[in-house]
């Protein structure tokens, strides 16, 4: 695939995007269990700014576990979405696309962390922790929403 064609794929829909249309209440569903994650989340004390800088500061391994967890767990759910050929509800093939490592991906990575390291939040638990009144932590999601903008400003002249 050509730069250019990888750019524009990047503006294509998802690959798993699904066509069909549906009321709006029938997104309700994915509201619902989003709360539930971000209830889980306070109760593991995930979204903890202490738990995480205990993690950077590699005095406890409750991240540790609780990351490696996750990461077991996609890894099997993707081995077995592979393996048994499992389709969406609506009964539609489940594209995985293959990845082309380059190295943005190490500086990418490497602002990630060090931006989760100061913060003391990733983009995931932002809502939860605004949800649980750090209303401090809106300035970190606006700080990702706009450094989310920059990289979508200067993709095409960002090595891919």
């Amino acid at each position: 695939m050509t730069k250019e064609k990888d750019i524009r794929h990047q503006n294509t829909i998802c690959t798993n995007e699904t066509t069909l249309q549906h009321q709006w209440y029938y997104n309700l569903k994915y509201l619902l269990v989003g709360i539930l994650f971000g209830i889980v989340f306070v109760k593991a004390e995930i979204i903890s700014w202490f738990r995480i800088q205990e993690m950077f500061r590699l005095q406890s391994f409750h991240m540790y576990g609780v990351i490696g967890t996750a990461i077991l767990t996609g890894m099997i759910s993707i081995w077995l979405i592979k393996r048994f050929n499992i389709k969406t509800i609506h009964g539609e093939s489940i594209v995985i696309a293959p990845k082309k490592f380059n190295k943005g991906q190490i500086y990418g990575g490497l602002i990630f962390g060090f931006g989760w390291a100061i913060t003391g939040a990733c983009p995931g638990p932002l809502f939860a922790q605004i949800g649980t009144g750090a209303l401090v932590v809106t300035i970190t999601l606006m700080s990702a929403i706009f450094g989310t903008w920059v990289y979508g400003y200067f993709r095409e002249k960002l090595p891919h």
